[in-house]
């Protein structure tokens, strides 16, 4: 496939640091590229300077004659007063056109006269995304696009990429999204020799090729080291330079001793150090919901919501934009009230809220930030040095007195975890934390989730860690209708049912047969009134035999045994599943109850 793009020996700093250095990236015909790394490795910037927005410190970026650019960034900017139909007509040749009316319908805005600014963050980057395909670019740059965009969205920018006919080159963190449209990988990271790894194929294709890079890594690190060993014993011996073949051995020498310090820089790695921290509460119904509806707006986002929390579940809660997920999560809290129905909490009941629009004071340095009453922090009854707790989240000591405006979104995500990780939770209510995370993060942060013991209601467009994280999907489908899902593939078939059925053309009103009566409420049967009956003394029980499997896991004799200590980790497992299985039943149990 012929060449689009093609940069060479690029590299760009920002005062003292370096953010890559002479890499080289290429964009091919028909080619959907994904672009991921670290967050702060450069990644906006390489767009940036792919789209001739931004000079590299050197390098040269060699663009095909005539190829036209589309670049969408992170914040979607409109002008003031801008309706949908002046956006398109700056864009398009002709708004009327077959192939804009149906991609504006497609993208779902049907609305010309539609005020921009009047739009959520989700439908300013729907906008913008049509905005730039209606240009017929021969390559979109998108930076972050699933950033605001809900499920379905995603789902629509996904089609959107697969009936593309040019090239793209995407950064994203969302995963599903990357497997799904990528056709080639490129991470940008200073662990590879180059400054990137490129792989064709999707993210499970990378997933696997980087595996193995990183095995074939760290074999040669280990060669390397045991070469420079024994060379370093032979010149602590002394050896003379005078022959030809002694300087030479001194000179391959000192090339090794450079090539494992070149190796060992790029194989030290800093993750964020995420552990959200639960109370010891024993209360086994933290939240109950009966009958809760909600109006707003005028129209009901939900009604006959009936629901309970208990410790352990973890709810991710699902919905188009606008479905009530924001409101149902104001509602737990308490920050309004239902319009109809009971929300009961717990007594004393602590619960910890991740806002999605992150209110950080731009003005505050990072240190009055992570620490607003002192040098110090109580983190799980220690108390830790601000600089000790920010190098946590990987913020440097040169970073503390900087303002929270300059940091990118991805460390203001990290500020924010900072804080609600200083709080002792029963319930964490967590809305969309995932945005401008990298994957690394995202994968410690679902690993802190999945080992929390108190429950979680979690919103995100990550199905990934929808999928990981969640026992329980609640979908919300913005009018008026709930529903409870195993999973988000689940909540993906109700839907296509529900959009089938109502496509289905209506019978006529001479054979349309009477309305059948409303269902009676269901009732416990005699085995399931049994069920009920005794199953909180079993869910007390398999807590109990949890609690012992997890204490099989800190013996020593245990630690110190390979396949013991695998088995004693898939009985842990094992015990987990019974308990929130158990949980699972009893919360259907009590809907049936009523």
């Amino acid at each position: 496939m012929a060449l689009l793009i093609n940069a060479q020996a690029l590299s760009k700093s920002f005062g003292a640091e370096a953010l890559f250095e002479n890499i080289n990236f290429t964009v091919e015909e028909n080619t959907r590229v994904g672009l991921i790394g670290p967050n702060g490795s450069g990644k906006s910037t390489l767009l940036r300077i792919l789209a001739g927005q931004l000079d590299a410190d050197s390098g040269e970026v060699a663009v095909r004659k005539r190829v036209s650019f589309s670049y969408v960034s992170q914040d979607s900017q409109f002008e003031q007063g801008d309706t949908v139909r002046g956006v398109i007509s700056r864009a398009a040749d002709s708004i009327t056109s077959a192939e804009v009316v149906e991609t504006l319908g497609r993208a779902g805005l049907d609305d010309l006269e539609a005020e921009v600014a009047a739009f959520s963050g989700g439908w300013k980057k729907r906008l913008a995304i049509v905005e730039a395909i209606v240009r017929h670019p021969e390559i979109l740059l998108l930076d972050e696009p699933t950033n605001h965009l809900d499920l379905a969205g995603i789902e629509w920018l996904e089609g959107v990429l697969e009936r593309w006919r040019g090239a793209a080159v995407v950064i994203s963190h969302d995963r599903y999204f990357l497997e799904n449209v990528a056709t080639e990988m490129v991470e940008l990271n200073r662990a590879y020799a180059g400054g990137l790894f490129r792989v064709p194929g999707n993210y499970s294709t990378f997933l696997e090729k980087k595996a193995e890079y990183l095995h074939a890594q760290a074999k040669r690190q280990d060669a390397l080291e045991n070469r420079v060993r024994t060379e370093m014993e032979w010149l602590r011996r002394g050896p003379k330079a005078r022959t030809t073949k002694s300087k030479a051995r001194i000179d391959k020498a000192k090339e090794l001793i450079g090539e494992l310090a070149d190796l060992q820089s790029r194989s030290r790695t800093s993750s964020a150090d995420i552990d959200f921290s639960a109370t010891d509460r024993k209360t086994k119904r933290l939240l109950e919901l009966k009958g809760v509806r909600c109006f707003l707006g005028g129209r009901t986002l939900f009604d006959g919501l009936d629901f309970v929390v208990t410790p352990g579940m973890r709810v991710g809660l699902v919905g188009p934009n606008g479905s009530g997920k924001t409101t149902l999560m104001r509602l737990l809290l308490g920050h309004m009230e239902a319009t109809a129905g009971t929300i009961r909490r717990a007594d004393l009941l602590r619960m910890v809220y991740f806002d999605q629009n992150r209110p950080l004071d731009p003005t505050v340095t990072l240190r009055r930030a992570l620490a607003p009453d002192g040098e110090s922090v109580i983190y799980q009854d220690r108390v830790l040095h601000v600089a000790s707790w920010a190098a946590r989240f990987l913020f440097t000591s040169e970073q503390l007195n900087q303002p929270v405006s300059r940091l990118s979104g991805g460390e203001r995500a990290r500020v924010l975890i900072a804080k609600l990780m200083l709080e002792p939770a029963d319930v964490l209510l967590l809305d969309e934390p995932t945005n401008d995370l990298d994957i690394p993060t995202l994968e410690i942060l679902e690993e802190s989730l999945m080992e929390f013991k108190g429950a979680l209601v979690l919103v995100t467009h990550d199905r990934y860690l929808l999928d990981r994280v969640s026992t329980i999907v609640l979908g919300l489908d913005g009018e008026g209708g709930v529903g409870r899902f195993a999973d988000y593939s689940q909540w993906e078939e109700w839907q296509e049912q529900t959009k089938r059925a109502k496509s289905k053309p209506a019978p006529a009103a001479a054979s349309a047969p009477a309305a059948p009566p409303a269902p009676a409420k269901k009732k416990l049967s005699y085995l399931e009134a049994r069920e009920y009956e005794t199953i909180e003394q079993r869910i007390a029980e398999a807590e109990e035999t949890l609690a012992a499997k997890q204490a099989t896991l800190h013996d020593p004799a245990i630690m110190s045994d390979g396949r013991a200590l695998q088995d004693a980790a898939q009985a842990v497992e094992e015990a987990q599943a019974a308990v929130d299985k158990l949980y699972a039943r009893w919360s259907e149990l009590e809907e049936k109850k009523g």
